[in-house]
């Protein structure tokens, strides 16, 4: 049983809630914001029928993609962080996001496990020159590991938010329906 204090952090997000301070500021960023996408998904996303997650109102991307597409990107971006190119599997999924084959069980183990995965690896990266020069894409462009490790938490919390908005549009047309029912 947890006492009023472990309950109110547990209530307050993730960079608020006095962890991870062992893990220098940038990566414990970025932990902190791996850890809030799984609990924002899954608070907003975690009800949605298999029908729900491939839905597509007013044409935009379902959640399926967004929940893929986070694990996969993580995955992408940490790979060029570690200094290291992507392999053709990687090139591969990240060209299969929008498919809708995956089962709801299928998408929500991938995402849990891209997160997962991403902050073992955002761990063993914490301790290094965060100046340190990568190269990214096909045309490989400059950046930093600092940059790359940044990156991975503003375009995580980007398809967050456009999953849990999209997420919201089902869920609405569930109740209208529910309504007319």
């Amino acid at each position: 049983m947890t006492g009023p204090i472990e309950h109110e952090a547990a209530a307050l997000e993730p960079w608020l809630r006095g962890t991870l301070g062992e893990v220098p500021p940038v990566a414990r960023a970025v932990l902190h914001t791996l850890e809030l996408a799984k609990e924002d998904l899954e608070k907003w996303c975690g009800t949605l029928t298999q029908a729900e997650l491939n839905a597509r109102p007013a044409g935009l991307p379902p959640v399926s993609f967004h929940l893929r597409h986070i694990a996969r990107s993580v995955d992408r971006l940490l790979t060029y962080a570690e200094g290291v190119e992507l392999t053709g599997e990687q090139i591969a999924a990240l060209k299969g996001e929008m498919d809708p084959g995956a089962t709801r069980e299928q998408i929500f183990t991938e995402l849990a496990a891209g997160i997962d995965r991403g902050a073992l690896r955002v761990r063993a990266l914490a301790q290094r020159n965060l100046s340190e020069a990568r190269l990214v894409g096909k045309k490989q462009l400059p950046a930093s590991l600092g940059g790359l490790l940044v990156h991975v938490a503003d375009h995580t919390q980007r398809h967050v938010g456009q999953a849990v908005t999209t997420a919201k549009i089902v869920l609405a047309s569930r109740e209208r329906a529910s309504w007319k029912s």
